[in-house]
């Protein structure tokens, strides 16, 4: 998630994609204890809502083209990799086989079937039973996705208002130690750094997954990167909508209504 780093470290990678083991759909699920306030916050991000419903509580899934976020009504604070299974029974006999046992499992008769993993640095990942499949991957292009002749035109870019989808970056005290965890979920890595502290880019063809040992950031926040990053910001500024950082500037990290995260990164061309 590193912003100074430039183009050979934001760049796409061409890198051949594995096949996902933990679902066919991905996303970003984030509780909100009031959804008429959060979405039309992220509708100024450059998101639309794609559904909503009641069942099994009040969500609304929203999306910019290229990354999902599954918007859920709930007073307690959280954000995590959610994957949506068709096929759950596979999927878990994937991550088992991997030696990966969720923390909280289903009851035995429930219509929606949810199983929760962590990370060894307590990150959440969520998987749930895609019932008819209902849930679509967004085809847009992410940074690993994008033909590299696009990167430098800003008009390719799926959303509008943020840039290109990058990663969710991920705190972590060990990079190595978390890796292993992350590759038993299907994710690769497709491109590992020491400078300027170790951190690595995973994904298995859906989500993205940034590893940062840090502690300049503590919590897993969702990054989007831009070559007009500055002007972008400087947009959203002017609209007085979004709460931005008082200081200009190419890059920064704004607060979202449910005290979540997001990066906009100037990516050096």
């Amino acid at each position: 998630m590193r912003a100074k780093e430039g183009k050979k470290n934001n760049a796409p990678m061409n890198i051949q994609l594995p096949t996902p083991l933990a679902g066919d759909v991905s996303a970003i699920t984030i509780t909100s204890p009031d959804l008429e306030i959060s979405l039309p916050y992220y509708q100024q991000l450059g998101f639309t809502e794609v559904m909503r419903a009641d069942f099994p509580f009040p969500w609304i899934q929203v999306s910019d083209g290229a990354l999902l976020l599954m918007l859920r009504k709930d007073k307690d604070p959280f954000i995590g990799l959610t994957y949506y299974a068709e096929d759950m029974e596979k999927a878990l006999a994937a991550l088992q086989e991997a030696g990966l046992t969720p923390v909280e499992k289903p009851t035995p008769h429930a219509l929606i079937r949810r199983y929760l993993l962590l990370s060894p640095d307590g990150h959440p990942v969520t998987l749930v039973s895609n019932v008819d499949g209902i849930f679509k991957q967004p085809p847009g292009p992410t940074l690993l996705t994008m033909p590299p002749q696009n990167i430098t035109n800003p008009d390719m870019y799926v959303n509008k208002v943020c840039g290109i989808f990058g990663e969710f970056a991920h705190p972590v005290k060990d990079l190595d130690s978390s890796v292993v965890f992350w590759e038993k979920i299907g994710l690769k890595v497709l491109s590992k750094h020491a400078v300027p502290y170790p951190w690595a880019i995973l994904s298995d063809g859906l989500a993205i997954v940034g590893l940062h040992q840090t502690s300049t950031f503590s919590q897993p926040t969702i990054t989007y990167f831009a070559g007009d990053m500055k002007a972008r910001i400087e947009r959203l500024r002017s609209q007085g909508t979004v709460a931005m950082p008082e200081a200009t500037a190419a890059s920064i990290t704004i607060t979202t209504p449910e005290n979540q995260k997001i990066n906009l990164f100037n990516m050096g061309m």
